[in-house]
């Protein structure tokens, strides 16, 4: 995440650089200290709140004193006040520390991860994002999406119309190659797309957030919609199904990767990104009047060297 825009107030902005400081060299007291000089000076600045949230959390890990715990409700729900668009990531930190969730209508507990949080997360990474994904992280989700959907047919398909949801950077685009001859990519992060635009891959790039991008496109007109690493992001499923579903043509089909738990339902895990349980994956292809074609485990990438365990998803649209 790139750095806030400054406060206004000078001595407030010196202040919030030092708690910055504090946090990254794991003194949280010392942080949490610095943010509320940050904020008798500036009492309004929301990033400074954001922080002075962080510090508490941190504090109540290690020492686990419950106070703590509240003070770092109340500041992240500062935060969140003050910045309703919630650039910082608010609501996905209340959702965290056990507040701020509600139930989805695909039975799990999610917290809300904001348009803008994912815009700013985005933006501050595109420059990075293959490098890093790719290379350190062996992230696989799209030739794994296309390496599924071929072993549809006796033969690797050609779409003429393909619409990448959360397109980033246009490795999507770059598994299918040839494969997509005309190749739309939706995603939120203006840096990103323009990634994207430099590959030459995607004949048109959209920047919206996802549903309502989905919203525009025209009824039965689409051969293929993807969608790599992009449930993680928004949890429930079913807006994004119902939206792909109605955007394909009898026949099409829609790829798409989550994460996985062994549970039911969708969990929020410690890695801010939402894991999808089977049961509720085929539940929401169903409802969405998709055919289920396969369910595949897979692993998406590594973290901390590990292997994240996954899912890739291809349904089908009747007729």
């Amino acid at each position: 995440m790139s750095r806030p825009s400054g406060s206004g107030e000078f001595l407030a902005d010196r202040r919030y650089a030092y708690a910055e400081g504090c946090l990254a060299e794991g003194d949280a007291l010392g942080a949490a200290e610095m943010a509320e000089q940050t904020l008798e000076i500036a009492p309004r600045y929301a990033p400074a709140w954001f922080l002075l949230g962080r510090a508490r959390e941190a504090r109540y890990v290690t020492h686990g004193d419950l106070r703590d715990h509240h003070a770092a409700l109340r500041a992240y729900a500062a935060a969140l006040d003050l910045d309703p668009e919630d650039v910082q990531g608010a609501r996905l930190a209340l959702a965290q520390i056990g507040a701020g969730r509600r139930e989805d209508g695909d039975g799990g507990v999610l917290g809300a991860i904001s348009p803008a949080y994912i815009r700013a997360l985005f933006d501050a990474y595109a420059a990075r994002f293959e490098r890093h994904l790719v290379d350190d992280l062996a992230y696989r989700a799209p030739e794994l999406i296309v390496a599924a959907l071929d072993r549809l047919s006796d033969a690797p398909a050609v779409y003429d119309t393909v619409l990448d949801l959360g397109c980033g950077t246009g490795l999507v685009g770059a598994a299918l190659g040839d494969q997509a001859r005309h190749l739309t990519g939706i995603d939120l992060s203006p840096l990103m797309l323009a990634e994207a635009a430099r590959g030459k891959r995607y004949a048109r790039l959209v920047e919206a957030d996802l549903v309502a991008g989905l919203a525009a496109e025209p009824d039965a007109g689409t051969d293929l919609v993807t969608a790599a690493d992009v449930m993680i992001y928004v949890g429930g499923l079913t807006d994004l199904l119902a939206g792909s579903a109605r955007v394909l043509r009898p026949g099409g089909c829609l790829g798409f990767s989550v994460q996985s738990h062994a549970g039911d339902g969708i969990v929020l895990g410690p890695d801010a990104r939402y894991a999808h349980g089977d049961v509720l994956v085929e539940r929401a292809v169903a409802r969405a009047g998709l055919v289920l074609e396969c369910l595949d485990p897979a692993t998406l990438r590594r973290e901390r060297g590990l292997p994240v365990p996954g899912r890739i998803v291809v349904a089908r649209r009747p007729g």
